[in-house]
């Protein structure tokens, strides 16, 4: 199926990136069963929980900072090369598949991406490492030059995904021959509705 499909859609999950070292979110070892997350509304209107939220990803930072991509990266881009790539799909957030050389215009990132902190004000995006050394510093969680709350740019429980992404993703999966379902139970909805689409259109779905 591979050999003959020219338009495939990759869409991975935690699974593709516990290789390279990072943990899942939701198995018997995963994030959540040792951190509570915040809220994004908490986050919005609670400094405390801001300074948790904070708290949490500098962990988070520290332990993902060496990861790198592993073969699972580097086959999907091999695709990209081989002209066969209509898009990869990701949950992770931790932006392996950009480290790997997928290209911009063939990756969604549903969920966000650590590489980069978002003004939750004016939508402003920044590197994120002078906010973790300024939050280690100060203990104090970064707010933007506009007085926004500034913030790793994922998506936080509560909080609605990004309209422009689902449709990019919707546009691919409408669009693709072939679905790679990678490292990923497909339990977290709306993201796991994506390959669903391409497979009720009869793609062959892997």
């Amino acid at each position: 199926m591979l050999r003959s499909a020219s338009h495939v859609l990759a869409f991975t999950g935690a699974g593709v990136s516990t290789p390279s070292g990072i943990p899942d979110y939701r198995g018997p070892q995963g994030v959540w069963k040792t951190k509570t997350p915040v809220f994004y509304e908490e986050f919005m209107t609670d400094r405390s929980e801001r300074i948790r939220y904070w708290q949490q990803k500098i962990d988070d930072f520290d332990a993902w900072g060496t990861a790198k991509p592993n073969a699972v990266h580097r086959a999907i881009v091999d695709l990209e090369h081989a002209g066969k790539l209509e898009m990869v799909v990701t949950q992770n957030i931790d932006g392996l598949h950009s480290a790997a050389g997928t290209s911009d215009d063939k990756l969604v990132e549903i969920h966000g991406t650590v590489r980069l902190v978002r003004c939750q004000t004016c939508g402003e995006e920044t590197d994120p490492l002078p906010h973790y050394e300024a939050f280690r510093k100060t203990g104090e969680p970064p707010v933007c030059h506009c007085g926004g709350f500034l913030k790793p740019a994922t998506i936080s429980f509560g909080q609605n995904l990004d309209p422009f992404e689902i449709e990019r993703a919707r546009s691919a999966a409408l669009s693709c021959d072939l679905v790679l379902a990678l490292g990923s139970t497909l339990s977290v909805y709306p993201a796991a509705s994506v390959p669903l689409v391409a497979a009720e259109r009869g793609v062959p779905y892997v």
